[in-house]
């Protein structure tokens, strides 16, 4: 791009989440009419630049929840699938019995059972009273008035039956099932999409990734876990991808990358591979699983004549007791950020971009080749249409204590120098770095949010979590 994006005031749908351009009566995603509620307050993270900023001590955080074993985030739970309290605390009693089959159906005009799903109903400990006779007897006929009419036939008609626990509920009637589409049986809204916004905290180390305000969908994925070396020392792994928004799929290339690129470091670490090997051999392996997409008979089906292969990029970290490898092909980056914010932080990637190919052969200097509208255009990715496979790979011995960021050009692109993302991350980023991780997140986001963004932060040296793998 030809220069750093400016902050644009965009809401979001109160429904699905999509952004939306001033002046929109309804969302031009699910038609959601904007008139009937308040547009939602913008939520800006604080940034403890120069200080710590200490949570309230009368707060428990809840502790994240440990991932799927793919670099994901266990599903949210509704909260009507967790256990209720009474005011006292007290575990609520059980719902009453089922009724039997052959029970008479309920009285026209009766509340369908299960249409609130915020409250369980009555108990049966504490009954009413027994109603009045008198009040609730049929009053006489007067003679000569026509007898009252019945009940319209919609209005004896039951009301849908609620969604079983197991089964998506609608965000915006809170009623209706979610069918397989993403779409609301009952009132028709688009939910809003799993990888929106994914959160990951494995032992020492977090992820966060976020679909932006600009973009329709996440293309970002990531996988973070700890494992151990043979002689029992603790290792951090983060592998983040960005997908090639101009190709076919670049979401599910972005997530195949990130899990292969994983699994093979949190099962070669441990039988000793050297990570610098380990991560060359991982980033290998996320290069086949992403040409495995284009073989596949949905992409045929798909594919335009003129549509790339799925393609992504990968940048990745493992982080030991004294070693820090990093490898990468495209143009996401890892940054190093000391403890000590007087000793200058490094950025410890070289972008596979058209600028910095202009930078490195002397053309341009940094500033004129990224402020070129063919800055970002990448010159190596993973994809069965790359020309040809770089992986770089590197390794370094900090002589102090620090922190790790992995991230996509999502962040990057409002913190670009070493110095810029020093000064956005926390500077209790190592001992809390989801909190970090989230930081990050919004400071993209309050930039603009042009980008998906996708960020992850390692400790240095690596604390002892035991042996292992998240």
């Amino acid at each position: 791009m030809s220069q750093m994006p400016q902050q644009a005031a965009v809401s979001k749908c109160p429904s699905c989440e999509e952004p939306l351009e001033p002046g929109d009566r309804f969302c031009g995603a699910c038609g959601y009419d904007l008139s009937v509620v308040p547009a939602r307050p913008e939520d800006s993270p604080t940034l403890a630049i120069h200080g710590v900023v200490p949570a309230p001590d009368d707060v428990a955080w809840p502790v994240a929840r440990d991932s799927d074993g793919h670099g994901h985030p266990a599903p949210v739970h509704a909260a009507a699938e967790l256990p209720g309290t009474d005011s006292g605390g007290s575990p609520l009693p059980p719902p009453p019995p089922a009724a039997p089959a052959s029970a008479p159906a309920a009285p026209a005009g009766a509340p369908a059972p299960g249409v609130r799903f915020d409250r369980p109903g009555e108990p049966e400990e504490y009954p009413l009273q027994a109603p009045d006779p008198r009040l609730t007897a049929e009053p006489a006929p007067v003679p000569g008035q026509a007898p009252a009419p019945e009940p319209a036939a919609a209005s004896r008609q039951p009301a849908p039956a609620a969604p079983d626990a197991a089964e998506k509920v609608c965000v915006a009637c809170r009623a209706g099932r979610v069918d397989d589409d993403g779409y609301c049986e009952n009132c028709g809204h688009a939910q809003p999409r799993e990888r929106d916004h994914m959160e990951q905290e494995s032992g020492p180390i977090a992820a966060v990734s976020d679909r932006g305000l600009r973009h329709h969908r996440n293309e970002d994925a990531f996988s973070v876990g700890c494992t151990a070396l043979p002689d029992g020392a603790p290792a951090s792994v983060a592998i983040v991808c960005d997908g090639v928004s101009s190709a076919t799929r670049p979401d599910d290339a972005s997530l195949a990358a990130s899990r292969a690129a994983g699994e093979t470091l949190l099962g070669a670490l441990p039988r000793g591979t050297h990570p610098q090997q380990a991560m060359h051999d991982a980033i290998l392996a996320a290069s086949r699983a992403v040409n495995a997409l284009a073989d596949e008979p949905a992409t045929a089906r798909e594919q335009a004549p003129h549509q790339n292969a799925p393609a992504c990029t990968l940048v990745g970290a493992v982080v030991t007791a004294g070693l820090l490898v990093v490898g990468w092909v495209g143009d996401s980056r890892v940054y190093w950020v000391p403890a000590d914010r007087t000793a200058p932080p490094a950025r410890l990637t070289e972008d596979d971009s058209w600028a910095a190919q202009m930078v490195a052969a002397g053309l341009m200097n940094e500033a004129e080749a990224y402020a070129d509208e063919r800055a970002h255009a990448i010159t190596g990715w993973l994809g069965a249409d790359a020309y040809e496979l770089e992986p770089h790979t590197a390794s370094f011995k900090p002589d102090r204590a620090g922190v790790v960021v992995v991230c996509t050009d999502g962040l990057w692109n409002y913190a670009e120098s070493a110095e810029e993302m020093a000064e956005a991350v926390p500077l209790d980023a190592a001992a809390r770095p989801l909190h970090g991780a989230r930081v990050l997140v919004g400071h993209a986001l309050d930039g603009g949010g042009h980008d998906n963004v996708t960020v992850a932060l390692l400790p240095f040296p690596a604390p002892s979590q035991g042996a292992g793998s998240a």
